[in-house]
């Protein structure tokens, strides 16, 4: 076990709380209930050491406090109001200046790692990483009680590892990402003069706020309900260079032939990695196998959301074949099953399923999957989000790591790579599907190990 120890622990509040308190509640849509019992996303950053003298913690505290005066919603709180007279329950974000509001902030240190201990070779993950990340065992039902948003600060010996973890009811990546892009930028010097946060509008029309759920919906499923232990899992992080990502598109393209579609650079390799885990599987060809992926909607309602838009704007799409549909064909019709889920994501598609979501309220008690299954990828994140551009005031981050948190087999995370470009997927496995993955000759030419 790592020794990691908490130096401490605090609770850090936007800088004028008084400002924020006039705010007003933040009722949430289907989209952001149906992620009752998703663990707390949880990404960090690793950073070389900065001077001590630069007194960088406090420095990061009074910026965040900044930061969260802009991105409010993070330092409200989750307030579940129960309705006798129909047995059901509601949800909303509460911003004002309640005792309870703000950002959880934790200050570590490992005396004993390096930044060498985290970037090991070949992409390896060592398992003492998730001591680094808050809120571990987190759900957003927990978000009644624990701060909407957590963040720790760990030193090593020469090195510093930032991470978070945030309640997805409340954004979405491209959100915490922006949030994160912002409190670097205050913190390294850089303007306070921001544009208000842009919230993204009440765009649901015929669907009554608060949305009133089932009691029984919202009961933690009883010890009879649990399943056993799953199988051991293994993280690794796997790099793509532009190189390997620009061969994978036009291999995928290829493949499909001419026609109108055209297969993106992470449809591509979201297909080789849905083919290549599932391979080795254990599977049996007439079972049905998914690839998820998260696709942001803002752009694609009607009319269109802000880019800048805060809030949980997406949608998690499945794509559906059988293993054997799956594994006969090429790589280029995998991508192309996925690009035909991604375009089937209309403003149409969306409210209609919000309607139905009202109608008839079931949410998932396994988050994003059950972890005694091996049936699906899940791509989650975006290359695409801007990781090494977050610099505090003492250069700018390098690695990005994904936390614990949803961790079944098939969670694929993705970052942006260092180099331009490229992509870095921090993959959760079986052990053994990692262990065949890794000598499975057709995979690794399309990757390059580090």
């Amino acid at each position: 076990m790592a020794d990691v120890t908490v130096i401490s622990s605090s609770i850090v509040r936007p800088q004028n709380i008084n400002q924020s308190s006039s705010r007003t509640k933040i009722h949430l849509t289907p989209f952001d209930l149906n992620l009752l019992y998703v663990d707390y996303p949880q990404r960090g950053f690793l950073f070389h050491k900065p001077d001590p003298e630069t007194q960088f913690i406090s420095r990061l505290k009074t910026s965040l406090s900044t930061a969260l005066e802009i991105y409010f919603p993070f330092s409200g709180r989750l307030v579940k109001v129960d309705n006798p007279e129909d047995n059901t329950v509601s949800f909303y974000i509460d911003c004002d200046e309640h005792g309870s509001s703000g950002a959880k902030f934790v200050h570590a240190e490992s005396k004993s790692l390096s930044v060498s201990d985290i970037l090991q070779p070949h992409g390896s993950v060592p398992d003492f990483m998730s001591h680094f990340f808050p809120s571990v065992g987190v759900n957003s039902t927990k978000g009644l009680t624990e701060p909407l948003l957590a963040l720790q600060v760990t030193e090593m010996k020469d090195g510093v590892f930032i991470s978070f973890g945030y309640n997805h009811m409340v954004a979405d990546g491209a959100s915490i990402w922006n949030f994160f892009n912002t409190w670097s930028k205050i913190c390294s010097g850089g303007s306070n003069d921001h544009n208000p946060l842009k919230l993204r509008g009440w765009f649901l029309d015929g669907i009554s706020f608060p949305i009133r759920i089932p009691a029984s919906e919202t009961e933690a499923p009883s010890p009879s309900q649990e399943v056993s232990l799953p199988p051991t899992t293994k993280e690794r992080v796997f790099h793509f260079t532009k190189r390997d990502i620009s061969h994978l598109k036009a291999k995928a393209n290829r493949e499909i032939g001419s026609g109108d579609m055209v297969i993106s650079s992470l449809q591509a390799l979201s297909a080789l990695l849905w083919r290549s885990i599932i391979r080795h599987s254990g599977m049996n060809r007439e079972e049905e196998t998914h690839c998820k992926v998260a696709v942001d909607l803002r752009q694609r309602l009607n009319p269109p959301l802000d880019k800048e838009c805060f809030g949980n704007v997406n949608i998690l799409g499945v794509a559906t074949v059988t293993v054997g549909e799956l594994l006969d064909h090429q790589m280029g019709w995998a991508a192309l099953q996925i690009n035909k889920m991604v375009q089937s994501q209309t403003d149409e598609r969306y409210k209609t399923f919000a309607k139905n979501w009202v109608r008839n309220v079931k949410i998932s008690k396994t988050g994003d999957g059950s972890p005694m299954v091996c049936d699906s990828v899940v791509v989650s994140s975006s290359p695409w989000f801007d990781v090494y551009g977050n610099d505090f005031g003492w250069g700018k981050p390098i690695a990005a790591r994904a936390g614990p948190g949803n961790s079944i087999s098939g969670k694929l995370v993705l970052f942006q790579g260092i180099e331009e470009g490229s992509i870095d997927v921090h993959a959760t496995l079986w052990s053994h599907v990692l262990v065949n993955l890794l000598a499975d000759i057709e995979f690794l030419e399309n990757v390059t190990i580090t």
